[in-house]
């Protein structure tokens, strides 16, 4: 609206441009969910290094085929990874580390269950400046502490506590700034000093008061209720509810028994409805015995319902790693975590729409693979949509296939291919989110232009790139919004219509090579 000038004069008014930016969103953040040492339990995590997973979920450990695969993720290129923590009960809570001085008593309590907490030594002082309480709002020093934490040869401090309501009530601070500890408001207690012995036992400093924690259980054996809940409980897989975006969803097995055991069939099927829902792909193990000939029924076994299938993917067989928790001796392990980190790696240098397959697609930090396949029997698996994992000679350990559990050849799939499906999910969440603009703007040709602009700006920088086929923008894609395909009804109803369509590249899985003989210079 133009501004009403009083005064002659030159005038200013800045007009938008109605320019509208789709970006596109991140493809290879991988999901872990299972058992590990440590960490909250059913919260999604956010790390960005093997060394956050070291701090927030306790690093390798040698129950945890989850802290294996994350390490395989970004030992192999994973840049961003979601960890969902499970443990069973999932009601269990942190270990006890009592406070005790003749009649007064302090509750703190590891922050989260499991075994991690054996040997978490909390050392309570008094130790604190005159300057403190007035800060505070508090009249002296004495309900005034100091908590020194320690587990292994991690320490933590964390001055100025209270047990009275101020800025630095003591259950608040330990939940912002303590990995280890927490504490329950309102306390019994109301002067720390009262907690602190005269006479502290042998190898405890003087003026200080020693919580320790023995006896902190682990997790049971979890089930497919601990993985698959009511997804009003947001618990399990469902957890990720409560992150923004994830594109890989990788759940490694929950057992060591017999070389780390296998992941429930109907727990693969479950979490696979839910990728669906999320646009996001599964990375499915092999059982830790598979053969061969045992992968048609296996994949028959996991039901893994249709079409839902386009969202998956099964790499076979699994990884010889060395154990640095068993003294480096070789052990098998699932190749969830390293094809994850590879996807990610290929997402980087060639995009999404590059198969994450061939002689660049090498395996990091592994020493070779649980089965040795030969050409036949990459032969038999492939045409059942089974990604091979072969080892050639100096080339070393790579991934060879790149086909959905779609992709076998009877079905025919137009999503047979890893690649081609990933591309399309990464279409669609990048749509999603880059058309929200339009919601609530008046449905009209200027809107449909405004949305033809900005989903055609974002399809042909992914031409660009070489994410379609065709030698023309024209040939490659489709972007179509105008009032052939939003009709007056769908006006009246509130509703635009998108049409986008793509070409997309899909890969040379078998390269042909015609070779003849010439019989020479011939005479007419």
């Amino acid at each position: 609206m133009a501004t009403a000038h009083l005064f002659p004069g030159v005038f200013i008014d800045e007009i938008p441009s109605g320019v509208q930016t789709i970006t596109g969103v991140p493809t290879a953040v991988a999901a872990f969910v299972g058992r590990t040492a440590m960490g909250p339990v059913n919260q999604p995590v956010i790390i960005n290094s093997f060394g956050d997973f070291n701090r927030n979920f306790g690093g390798l450990d040698s129950h945890s085929s989850v802290s294996y695969a994350v390490r395989d993720f970004f030992q192999n290129g994973g840049g961003q990874a979601v960890i969902v923590r499970l443990f069973s009960p999932a009601t269990a809570a942190g270990a006890a580390l009592t406070f005790t001085n003749n009649t007064s008593t302090l509750v703190l309590r590891a922050a989260n269950p499991g075994t991690w907490a054996n040997g978490l030594r909390v050392l309570l002082d008094a130790n604190v400046s005159s300057e403190i309480p007035p800060q505070l709002g508090l009249p002296d020093a004495s309900s005034v502490f100091n908590l020194t934490i320690s587990l292994g040869s991690v320490t933590e401090t964390i001055r100025n506590l209270t047990l009275i309501e101020s800025p630095r009530r003591f259950d608040r601070v330990l939940a912002d700034e303590s990995l280890y500890v927490r504490g329950t408001f309102p306390s019994t207690v109301t002067n720390a000093s009262d907690l602190i012995p005269a006479t502290p036992p042998q190898g405890v400093p003087a003026g200080s008061a020693l919580a320790t924690v023995s006896g902190a259980a682990d997790t049971a054996a979890l089930g497919h209720d601990d993985y698959i809940s009511d997804p009003t409980t947001k618990t399990g897989v469902q957890a990720l509810e409560k992150t923004d975006l994830f594109n890989i969803l990788c759940i490694p097995p929950d057992s060591r028994a017999d070389t780390w055991g296998d992941t429930l069939p109907t727990v693969f099927s479950d979490a696979l409805a839910y990728c669906v829902t999320r646009r996001a792909f599964l990375l499915i193990d092999p059982p830790a015995t598979m053969t061969v000939a045992g992968l048609p029924a296996y994949i028959t076994t996991l039901n893994l319902g249709g079409t839902n299938a386009r969202n998956a993917a099964l790499y076979f067989p699994r990884l010889i790693e060395a154990d640095s928790l068993r003294d480096g001796k070789p052990d098998r392990f699932v190749p969830c975590g390293a094809v994850a980190g590879l996807m990610a790696r290929t997402d980087g240098q060639r995009g999404v729409f590059k198969a994450p397959a061939g002689v660049d697609a090498g395996f990091v930090g592994i020493q070779g693979l649980a089965i040795t396949l030969t050409d036949q029997e990459n032969g038999q698996i492939n045409p059942i949509g089974v990604n091979a994992l072969r080892t050639f000679p100096v080339i070393g350990s790579v991934i060879w296939g790149a086909r959905t559990l779609r992709g076998a050849d009877q079905l025919g799939d137009e999503y047979k291919y890893v690649p081609v499906r990933r591309l399309t999910l990464f279409i669609e969440e990048s749509l999603v989110r880059g058309t929200r603009f339009a919601v609530f703007e008046p449905n009209a040709e200027p809107l449909w232009a405004q949305i033809r602009l900005a989903v055609g700006a974002f399809m042909n920088d992914l031409f660009r790139q070489g994410a379609f086929q065709g030698k023309t923008a024209r040939e490659a894609y489709l972007v179509k919004c105008d009032s052939e395909t939003t009709t007056q009804n769908d006006i009246n109803q509130g509703v635009v219509n998108i049409l986008v369509a793509f070409a997309p590249v899909k890969p040379a899985e078998f390269v042909v090579i015609q070779i003849q003989q010439l019989a020479g210079q011939v005479a007419a």
